[in-house]
Order: C-alpha cells, then structure tokens, then sequence
C-alpha cells in the first residue's frame, strides 16, 4: 500500500447541472450583448433592460433543456420580448412611469466629449443620435422588426419567431419601418439645413 493521495476524478455526467451550464455558456451566453441591445431597444431604460436581460437569462437557463435545434439567438430573443412584454403589461397595471435616465438623447442631454475630435467623428456621434431618436418615434412594432433585422441581422423567419407574427406581418412592418424611418431623417435634415440658413 502506498501513502501517496489518491487522486479524485471529478466526471461530468449527461444532464448534471455543470455540464448544462457549460452548453449554456457555450450556446446562449455569446449572444448575451445582443440581446442586451435588444432590450435596451424595447425598454428605452438602462435599468429596464438590465432587469429585462437579467429575468431573460434566467428563463432562458430554467428552459434550457428544453430548446431542441433551431437557433439560439432567435430563441433567446423571443425570450426575452415576453419578458419586456410581461414586464410593460405589469407597469401598466401598476401605472408606473419611470423617470428619464441621465444622459438618454431623446430628453435633451447629449453626450459631448469635451476632448476636440476630427469633425468625421463628430458628425458620425450627431448621425447615431438622431438615428437613435428617430428609430425612438417609430411605434413598438416597427422599431423592433427593424432593430431585428438591421441591427441584429435575424432572417424573416426567426423574426417572426421572436414577435410571434407571420412572415408577410414582419415583411409589411419593416417595408413601413423602412418607409417612415427614410421620410423622418429627409424631414429632419431638411429641418436642420433651414436652422442653419
């Protein structure tokens, strides 16, 4: 008999919970800055998103073994709409309306960096701002086909997937989207070149 410590080997059965939460790590978790984009695009707060990633990510974990195939992002992000829309449907009920974070463009505090910058750069930051106020004034339905499809790239189908809306719906309301974002960035640049003259 030796005095030498046995060594212990620690295996990882199918369906323990450590190798669950490596496939989710490996599957779910690269997308998980997307969809806090996607949120923060829903619920327009910090603080909201981050609660709506947050019970997203949980469910999401909680339901994990469930998901069979498919796309893990699209997944994901039909996850996380209910979420936003079970969150919005219990404010509602609550009549809260949360007060605008510091810095949101939309109520007038822009970020300015008091470092001078190239003028490109300064002209890209006034571009985003306003894509990002009028994306603001597109109705719910618009703006998240969209955010969906331009910003996050999802196919048609996946889109539907995550709005729970036919293929010809996500069709119709980006065609929309596309049309009313188009005609209120002409109106808004022709409202800044008359502001200049």
């Amino acid at each position: 008999m030796t005095d030498e410590p046995k060594s212990r080997v620690v295996t990882v059965e199918r369906g323990s919970p450590e190798e669950k939460r490596a496939r989710f790590d490996a599957q779910v978790l690269p997308h998980l800055d997307a969809a806090y984009r996607f949120a923060r695009w829903l619920a327009r707060s910090p603080a909201d998103a981050d609660d709506v990633v947050q019970e997203a990510m949980l469910r999401a974990f909680r339901g994990f073994d469930g998901l069979r195939g498919g796309d893990v992002k699209a997944w994901l992000f039909t996850i996380l709409r209910n979420c936003h829309l079970t969150a919005l449907a219990q404010r509602e009920r609550r009549g809260f309306v949360p007060l605008p974070a510091d810095g949101e463009p939309e109520y007038g505090t822009a970020m300015v960096s008091a470092a001078p910058g190239p003028e490109s750069a300064s002209i890209r930051r006034d571009e985003e701002r306003s894509l990002e106020r009028l994306l603001g004034d597109l109705s719910p339905e618009h703006r998240e086909v969209l955010i969906l499809r331009e910003i996050e790239e999802l196919d048609y189908r996946d889109i539907a997937a995550v709005t729970q809306a036919p293929i010809g719906t996500v069709m119709s309301r980006l065609a929309r989207a596309r049309a009313a974002l188009r005609a209120r960035w002409s109106m808004s640049t022709e409202e800044e070149r008359d502001a200049v003259r």
